[in-house]
Order: structure tokens, then C-alpha cells, then sequence
């Protein structure tokens, strides 16, 4: 009897999987730099969130391969004196893990709605309504609005405290469309074959044929969407940090990082700036491919056998 090592070694996606450059290498790539920033409090060289390692006579330091730059501080430092490289560890794992969240909640909220909206009729207009307003307003819209409420109400002091859930809940809130979409015509398309008729005669509940029957066979476009959705959220989030309504200074995610170094980008002090910068559009470009990739594995017309 083969062990589940040699069934997933056999596999045809491992086989295309290492086919293919572009994927093992993104996933090299998306790997290293996840395994880094979740390990940030182990291999960053400073702790950006321990004032009493800060010093502000060390601000605006060019990386060390530079003429002025010192071998202390690899990447530089930036207009706090903070260390780049860790600051950007700290950063990266903070954009992740928002990433992250968002599309879980994303993800939970389109199945349950897709579903319901997909296998119960009667539901199925009103559910649809509500996303269709949803669309109507955008990611940003939504951010600001919900983000200025809550700096208002609490303070910024207290909004520092709450910024990464709040961050995960209001992009979670704005993006579940996309999924309940496309799980209402992946259940659409599942309700009327045989398994699940034969479900119903057996007098299972519409709750387990929902759950145990259908849902397995609609997941393989929410996991292609997922894909897609980590790496906007991400952008999502970096784009809201530039408008003042993202991760706080003292917290930084890339995002905030890339806002606050916008404004020492002319003044010589490039690398506050386009470094994290570099480092968002690398985790971008790699879930992406990744994201393209598994669209065309799953994709009958493409992969065969």
C-alpha cells in the first residue's frame, strides 16, 4: 500500500508543478520571503519596536554598499533611524498576515452566501441584491469611510491598537462578492446532478448536502481566486497605509513604510522609499504567478492527466 508521501509524489500536480520554472520558483521565492517575515524576530538584525534601540542620530543612513552607508545597517536606515531590513522583515510580516485575513473572511463570508444564494431559490434574490451593492462601492470607498469613523471615535492612539483587525475586517467586508459570485454558479451548476438528487431522496438536510456534497466541488475556482485575492489585499492595504488610513508608523507594514519615506524621495534619501517598494511588488509579482498558475493547472482544456 503506497504511504500518502508516495501518493503526493505520483501526483500530476507535483508532476506539472516542477514543470514548470515560473511556478517552483515563485513559490521558492513567496516561501523564503514568508518563512523571513515571520521569522523576523529571530533573524532581523535591530528590533524596530524598541525605542531604546533606536537612535535618531542614526536617521536617513544610505545603505552600506554606499560611500556613507555603514556596514551596521545593510539597507540604511530611515527618517527615525530605524534599521530598512528590519523594519521591512517587520513590515512584510504585517502585510501578510493582513493579506491573509482578509481573504479568509472574504473567502468564509462568499461560500456561506454563495451557497445559501446558489441552493435556496428564495434567498437567492435578495442575497445577489445586497452583493450587487456591495460592487457598486469600491474597495477604497468602503476603507475610508469605515477607517475615518473609527480614527474619529476612538483617536489615533487607540485606532494604532486596532489598525491590523480593523484593516483585515474592512477589507474582508468589501471584497466577498467576488466569491459569493462565483460559488452561487458553481452551485448552480452542481444542484441539479444526480449525487445531490440522490442526497435529497435519502432525506439528508439541505445543510449537509450543502456542506459535505456540494462545496468540495466548488472549491476549485475559490481557490484560484484566493490566489488573486492575497496579493490585492495586500495592495489594498498598502494603498489605504498611503492615504493615512492603514498601519501606523510604529507598526509599519510596506505600505506604510513606502507613505513614509515618500517624502525624503527627492530630498536623497531614495531607499526609505523605493526599497520596501521593491520588496511589495517581488511578494506581489510571485503570489500572482502563483495565482496564474494553479488558474491553468486547474484548467481541463490545459492540464490533461
Amino acid at each position: 500500500m503506497r504511504t500518502r508521501w508516495q501518493r503526493i509524489k505520483d501526483s500530476a500536480f507535483l508532476y506539472h508543478f516542477l514543470r514548470d520554472p515560473v511556478a517552483y520558483v515563485s513559490f521558492a521565492i513567496l516561501m523564503v520571503l514568508t518563512i523571513s517575515a515571520f521569522a523576523a524576530p529571530l533573524i532581523a538584525p535591530h528590533n524596530p519596536y524598541d525605542p531604546t534601540t533606536i537612535d535618531i542620530m542614526d536617521a536617513e543612513l544610505p545603505p552600506a554598499w554606499t560611500d556613507e552607508g555603514s556596514r551596521t545597517f545593510v539597507l540604511g536606515t530611515d527618517e527615525m533611524g530605524r534599521d530598512m531590513l528590519s523594519t521591512m522583515l517587520y513590515g512584510m510580516r504585517i502585510s501578510i498576515i493582513i493579506g491573509l485575513g482578509a481573504v479568509f473572511l472574504q473567502a468564509f463570508l462568499g461560500i456561506v452566501i454563495g451557497l445559501l444564494s446558489g441552493y435556496i431559490r428564495r434567498l437567492d434574490n435578495i442575497l445577489m441584491r445586497i452583493a450587487d451593492v456591495q460592487l457598486s462601492f469600491s474597495t477604497y470607498m468602503i476603507a475610508i469611510f469605515i477607517g475615518a469613523i473609527f480614527q474619529t471615535a476612538f483617536g489615533v492612539a487607540n485606532y494604532e491598537k486596532i489598525a491590523a483587525p480593523l484593516l483585515i475586517l474592512i477589507i474582508g467586508l468589501a471584497e466577498w462578492p467576488q466569491y459569493a459570485r462565483t460559488v452561487r454558479a458553481s452551485v448552480l451548476a452542481e444542484r441539479k446532478k444526480e449525487y445531490v438528487e440522490a442526497a435529497r431522496v435519502i432525506g439528508l438536510s439541505k445543510l449537509r448536502i450543502m456542506g459535505r456534497h456540494i462545496l468540495p466541488n466548488t472549491l476549485s475556482p475559490v481557490l484560484v481566486i484566493s490566489t488573486v485575492q492575497v496579493a490585492n489585499a495586500i495592495m489594498s492595504e498598502a494603498a489605504l497605509s498611503f492615504l493615512g488610513l492603514g498601519m501606523p508608523l510604529t507598526k509599519p507594514s510596506l505600505g506604510s513604510l513606502i507613505t513614509a519615506g515618500f517624502e525624503y524621495i527627492f530630498s536623497g534619501s531614495w531607499w526609505i522609499t523605493i526599497l520596501p517598494g521593491i520588496l511589495l511588488v517581488l511578494l506581489i509579482l510571485v503570489i500572482n504567478l502563483l495565482g496564474d498558475w494553479v488558474r491553468d493547472y486547474l484548467n481541463p482544456k490545459l492540464y490533461k492527466g
